[in-house]
């Protein structure tokens, strides 16, 4: 048959197999495009954006809407405001940090469920995006109602019950 390519050397997985991984895929992360879709063009906030870097960092640029918990930080104390519910997504630099993972495992760990934002702020900025600064951030942490699953404002911006 000749030489093969390093792309077909080894051999790519059955179709089954390929199906059950992509889809699997899915259930741990999410992209750039459907987090901007959710915040932003929607306004939806049945999530938690979590920026894990450094307060610095999130100071200069952050993705609309987030919450800086850097990856270390993540401890149930700074959870409890929180459902037990919540899903957090993770973001970090970009795909050369493993911050976002290393704050994904810290929140599993927890028992929260978590996804990362693949791509991170690299990602974000090359889909075109643009970066909030310090003065449009969320608060960190948010109060307790601000974010629960399934809420899209603010307890305190909803009418009473």
């Amino acid at each position: 048959m000749g030489t093969l390519s390093s792309v077909i050397a080894v051999a790519p997985a059955p179709s089954e197999a390929a199906l059950a991984h992509f889809e699997s895929s899915l259930r741990f992360e999410t992209d750039c495009a459907d987090v901007h879709d959710a915040l932003v063009v929607k306004g939806l906030a049945d999530f938690v954006l979590l920026d894990v870097r450094s307060p610095s960092l999130f100071a200069a640029g952050h993705v609309p809407g987030a919450v800086n918990l850097p990856h270390g930080k993540i401890i149930a104390s700074k959870l409890t405001q929180y459902a037990p519910d919540t899903v957090f997504v993770t973001y970090c630099a970009g795909p050369h940090c493993n911050g976002a993972t290393r704050g994904a495992i810290r929140l599993a760990k927890l028992g929260r469920p978590v996804k990362i934002m693949i791509g991170g702020i690299t990602g974000w900025l090359d889909e075109g995006f643009t970066l909030a600064t310090e003065a449009d951030a969320a608060p960190s942490p948010p109060p307790a109602a601000w974010v629960t699953p399934l809420t899209t404002r603010p307890a305190h911006e909803r009418a009473p019950r």
